[in-house]
């Protein structure tokens, strides 16, 4: 069992620590917020005192954090204190560059890197089927495998130090993108008088069929339960598509890839968080363009 500090302890970190811990792993967590750190140490996570004493003597420490300047940071802070050839894994959704950053920082102290975003929302932080999105060395990779077998169901090693946030951001972009399309499909069929439940019957077996639709259909009583049966409440929100849109726009700017489909993805997203709806779960996007908010 690996003695693991914890760092990031909200809505996605702190049941991934809770799993580690049940499964027999020596946990120290610590988080900015107050409040994390009451929820998480009463659901029986050990807590330091700071970021460093999380660090200290851990023999892999975890980040799990909003985005790239505060994982930088925090990494700043933890190096020092970890020992050479321990392991630091950054769960964050960040931009590529500071991910490459903190593999920089870590490699110049000794310690293996690993960029590791997850897929899966809350509901599989706390069921442990996450996928894990990993980016570092091989040897980084089967240290951390264990842990990722514990806190999910499947780790994808996508290459060297950057590729984990790469993919993940690759796949957002296409997520945000169909699921407008969906949600648009939905909203003109319904416009035609075509009923939803037989253009899902058509869609889900055709070559229009998508995730999207098949197993998260935007509209209510159709398909798989999603967010749609349940008030649009967010699995996951529409502020944390739009971050992820924004993020894969700044790659493609500095990388010189032409997405203007993940450009406009990312207009639509910016409007609807504008108007408001930035807590309501993605898929919602339907209701925002119905609401006629978008003219096109």
């Amino acid at each position: 069992m690996a003695k693991i500090g914890f760092i990031g302890l909200g809505n996605m970190g702190a049941p991934m620590a809770l799993n580690l811990k049940k499964a027999g792993h020596d946990v120290s967590g610590f988080d900015a917020v107050e409040a994390a750190r009451k929820t998480a140490a009463g659901q029986g996570i050990s807590i330091a005192g700071s970021n460093a004493e999380a660090a200290t003597g851990a023999d892999i420490v975890i980040l799990m954090l909003p985005n790239g300047e505060i994982s930088r940071a925090v990494a700043a802070e933890v190096v020092p204190s970890m020992d050479e050839g321990s392991l630091l894994i950054d769960c964050s959704t960040i931009d590529v560059a500071s991910a490459r950053a903190v593999h920089d920082l870590a490699g110049k102290a000794g310690i293996l890197c690993l960029d590791a975003p997850v897929s899966g929302g809350v509901g599989g932080a706390a069921a442990g089927t996450l996928t894990f999105m990993v980016g570092g060395s091989a040897e980084a990779f089967e240290k951390g495998s264990p842990l990722f077998e514990v806190m999910g169901q499947k780790a994808v090693h996508c290459g060297d130090g950057g590729a984990g946030q790469s993919a993940k951001i690759c796949n957002n972009m296409l997520l945000g993108i169909s699921m407008i399309g969906a949600c648009e499909a939905f909203s003109l069929a319904e416009k035609l008088g075509l009923s939803q439940q037989a253009l899902f019957d058509v869609v889900s077996t055709s070559s229009g069929s998508c995730w999207s639709v098949n197993a998260y259909c935007p509209v209510p009583g159709v398909g798989p339960q999603s967010p749609a049966d349940n008030g649009y409440k967010p699995g996951f929100a529409a502020a944390l598509m739009l971050k992820d849109l924004l993020l894969s726009q700044q790659a493609a700017g500095e990388s010189g890839a032409s997405t203007p489909l993940g450009q406009h993805a990312s207009q639509l997203y910016q409007a609807m968080v504008d108007a408001g709806n930035g807590g309501t779960d993605f898929s919602g996007m339907i209701e925002f363009l119905k609401s006629g908010a978008v003219k096109g």
